[in-house]
């Protein structure tokens, strides 16, 4: 892959100027923290300000940066560097927004606030998220052969599948431990979920490495070495220092909880503490993060996706990173539009869901005499909750008819094929048809 330009190293360009220059390269005729983010990559090839070289517009920058920074002071890079991030405007903006969107009290659709679909929602969007993130470091099954077989309990085939049934496994887990402190011990039991069955050695499996000589690297096309992380003796306290750092805690300033989140993304990529299935574990642990701290709408969200549609994009967040002196912000930067492209994506699928729901509620009503008053109310409650069981006694109570009458209109139905009889203990109930909303609507 291109990998970004490294940028000049600030004391080099302060040691090749002279003091006066200095200050008026020093003094912006603009808010730096207002304008875009641009790394050198790309600001190289920008018109610099005020008849500055590049050299010297970088230095303007990367100053004003290094003064508004806030440090972390427990995460450091190989050379002892605390990492730290800086907060301009479009970076409070997207926090902002998503704060607002994925905690707050926001208008959503009854499709996620009604607890029948709610479940149904998250399962989705749990198996959506699994089958990305494993397509991601190359598990190659199609998604909906995934998806069929994660929904019917198949067992999986092949390498492929087993990644992304680890994966599922692995983000119901997250869910399970919303509330729970992170450890060491957790890290590598959800790392021990991710990658069972799909390692070289099944003993690698929820083992931090332990040995330089066969300590991973990231690559990228052919021998291009992209990241060597830290050796493997400096990885235990890393691994600790990093979950007192997600709990909450050893991060000094304030921290917006996000940012936090996303933290713990960068540096479980950066630390890469075991043989495989690295980029699997931070995902899920920026899930877990990203609920612990009360974003709750997180479970419905499908990052991953956004990742897969631009996987060197993904990548570059990292290495923007560290070639910037270890300056988080351009991670953040990038990761704050992905959530915030899978919020608006989510909110759009629910718009484009209620609708259906009013479309197919409208039909329904519009068919006077093919049903009638009951099963009209039955039907509306069928579209909006695909798991409600219905039995004589339960309907002939809704609507004070004999229970003779709740049968006669369920067996109705049933010849309709918008409901489906079961047995429930030793009586019968009946269940939506799975298609009943597309039965009405063709209807």
């Amino acid at each position: 892959m291109k990998t970004p330009a490294h940028p000049p190293r600030l004391n080099e360009l302060l040691a090749d100027i002279d003091a006066r220059r200095l200050v008026e390269v020093l003094t912006p005729s603009a808010n730096v923290m207002s304008q875009p983010y641009l790394p050198w990559d790309k600001l190289r090839f920008k018109t610099p300000p005020d008849d500055l070289t590049h050299e010297e517009w970088w230095l303007r920058i990367r100053w004003a940066r290094r003064n508004a920074q806030r440090s972390i002071d427990t995460l450091i890079d190989k050379s002892g560097a605390p990492f730290s991030y800086t907060l301009p405007d479009t970076l409070l903006a997207l926090n902002d927004e998503i704060t607002r969107g994925a905690s707050g009290h926001i208008t959503i659709s009854e499709q996620v606030t009604s607890p029948a679909m709610r479940d149904r929602y998250v399962v989705s969007s749990l198996i959506e998220e699994s089958i990305t993130s494993s397509q991601l470091e190359g598990a190659s099954t199609s998604r909906q052969v995934a998806k069929d077989m994660l929904r019917t309990g198949r067992k999986p085939q092949d390498r492929s599948e087993k990644m992304i049934v680890n994966n599922y496994l692995a983000m119901r887990r997250i869910v399970e431990l919303r509330e729970e402190e992170l450890t060491p011990e957790l890290v590598c039991e959800l790392h021990r979920i991710v990658t069972e069955g799909t390692l070289d050695s099944d003993e690698e499996a929820g083992v931090v490495q332990g040995d330089d000589d066969d300590r991973v690297a990231v690559w990228g096309d052919g021998e291009q070495l992209l990241h060597r992380p830290p050796p493997v003796a400096e990885l235990p306290q890393r691994l600790e220092r990093l979950c007192a750092f997600a709990n909450g805690g050893a991060s000094g300033d304030y921290m917006p909880p996000v940012l936090r989140a996303l933290t713990v993304h960068f540096m479980m990529g950066f630390d890469h503490y075991f043989a495989d299935g690295n980029g699997r574990t931070a995902r899920a642990l920026f899930y877990w993060s990203m609920l612990r701290e009360g974003f709750w709408l997180a479970e419905f969200l499908v990052v991953s996706k956004l990742l897969k549609q631009a996987p060197s994009q993904y990548v570059r967040s990292f290495l923007l990173t560290e070639d910037d002196d270890g300056d988080l912000t351009h991670f953040f930067l990038y990761h704050l539009g992905i959530i915030k492209r899978a919020i608006d994506e989510l909110h759009a699928h629910l718009a484009r869901k209620a609708d259906e729901l009013r479309e197919v509620q409208q039909r329904i009503r519009a068919t006077p005499g093919e049903f009638n008053h009951r099963q009209l109310a039955l039907l509306e409650n069928a579209v909006k909750d695909p798991d409600a069981v219905y039995t004589a006694v339960s309907h002939s109570s809704s609507h004070n008819v004999t229970q003779q009458s709740a049968r006669n209109d369920l067996a109705d139905l049933e010849r309709r094929d918008l409901v489906v009889r079961v047995r429930l203990g030793r009586q019968h109930a009946w269940r939506p048809a799975p298609d009943v909303a597309e039965r009405l609507s063709i209807g």
